[in-house]
């Protein structure tokens, strides 16, 4: 695979980094290890400033070349799942029931790999900065970190993020214009009815019943309600009601998920949801407690940002191997978080087709391609440079 010479030099380092992230996987708002590893190395490394505790945890690293007042940020995210590591690797998660099982790891490795880079050749003319988030799996990380100011003492043109790709072959790139992931939005209802014994539910409000009729009828937003040419998922994976066969209880309640791809398709689902659920409950005498929760917002790429990414790995790995992302994935990425604020861009990387590198995010049995990282810290450099050119 494609890789600067330099970087090439050091990838046994960073395969030590990695596995060191892998074997001791700390979760989300906990990754103080893996915060004080991720400065430690940028202290070694001699980038002109370390910044630790933005947004509790995150870690910034400031790069500086030439003269030039541009700036641009490159992020990757720490932290890992509550998933119990299935398989033998030697570098197994050290941590029982925490795994990185979406790559994180190697994504910190990649970022750490390019600031190295970066900081020995000062090859750009501006400013770099390496942004290390915590908390990317749902529990605000983003948001954290842009509320104690990151832009504001960290202020970039454009801001870079890349993630792993089980499934794309190593060394290659994956990208396209405009949505990348989608709103991850989540709910939880409560149905009031009225309890009664099983026998004689006329004299109750069975909210077993009213819940299995909202269920069924959320359905109807994708198939009846939105335009087909939108992408919309409303999935209800969990319900519970009742305590005996014989016993119609007082309330049941049920969970899920929605997936958007658009800020309009968002808006329209979350006011439908409610009619949906508050007109079916009423209809049949229950009443019901709405808890949607509009999480993450989807993440957009902007095109100026695109181009750049695009003409950066091709400059690396050759237009062959480097794709265009036909649909948005309905997967979320609080990296959008970012992107709302910032124009810039989200890449794919490739992690592999065949073993473990080619299960899919968030499997026990996931683990990420230690032979992609010094593609991925070369890609990180290459566009650096090629964002902020000398001369």
């Amino acid at each position: 695979m494609p890789v600067y010479n330099r970087i090439a030099h050091f990838a046994d380092d960073m395969v030590r980094w990695r596995r060191t992230i892998h074997a001791n996987p700390e979760l989300g708002m906990e990754e103080r290890e893996t915060a004080a590893l991720v400065a430690q190395q940028l202290a070694a490394f001699g980038v002109d400033e370390v910044v630790t505790g933005v947004g509790r945890l995150g870690v910034v690293g400031v790069i500086r070349a030439g003269n030039s007042r541009r700036a641009i940020g490159l992020r990757a995210d720490m932290d890992a799942l509550p998933i119990e590591e299935e398989g033998n690797v030697p570098y197994r998660s050290n941590n029982p029931g925490r795994m990185h099982a979406c790559g994180h790891d190697g994504h910190t490795t990649m970022l750490l790999g390019a600031a190295r880079y970066l900081a020995e050749t000062r090859n750009f003319d501006g400013t770099v900065y390496v942004i290390f988030q915590p908390a990317e799996e749902g529990l605000g990380g983003a948001e954290a970190m842009l509320a104690d100011g990151l832009f504001e003492r960290f202020p970039v043109e454009t801001v870079h993020g890349m993630h792993n790709w089980p499934g794309l072959p190593e060394g290659h790139f994956a990208i396209r214009d405009g949505t990348m992931m989608a709103a991850t939005d989540q709910f939880e209802v409560t149905v009031h009815g009225k309890g009664c014994h099983a026998a004689q539910p006329h004299k109750g409000v069975d909210p077993v019943f009213v819940t299995s009729q909202i269920v069924g009828a959320l359905q109807s937003i994708v198939s009846r309600r939105i335009d087909p040419a939108e992408a919309v998922v409303v999935s209800v994976t969990q319900l519970q009601a009742g305590s005996a066969h014989n016993i119609i209880p007082e309330t049941s309640w049920f969970r899920g998920t929605v997936r958007t791809t658009s800020k309009a398709a968002r808006h329209q689902v979350h006011a439908l949801f409610g009619e949906i659920v508050t007109g079916i409950a009423a209809t049949h005498g229950a009443t019901v407690a709405i808890d949607y929760q509009l999480n993450i917002p989807p993440t957009v790429n902007e095109a100026g940002a695109v181009a750049l990414a695009r003409r950066a790995a091709a400059a690396l790995v050759g237009a062959d191997a480097l794709h265009e992302v036909a649909s948005a994935c309905m997967a979320g990425e609080d990296f959008a978080f970012m992107l709302e604020k910032k124009a810039g861009s989200y890449m794919l990387i490739g992690n592999g087709t065949e073993g473990r590198h080619a299960n899919g995010l968030h499997n026990p049995s996931y683990d990420f391609n230690d032979a992609v990282l010094p593609t991925g810290a070369s890609y990180w450099a290459k566009l650096a440079e090629t964002a902020l050119p000398k001369g």
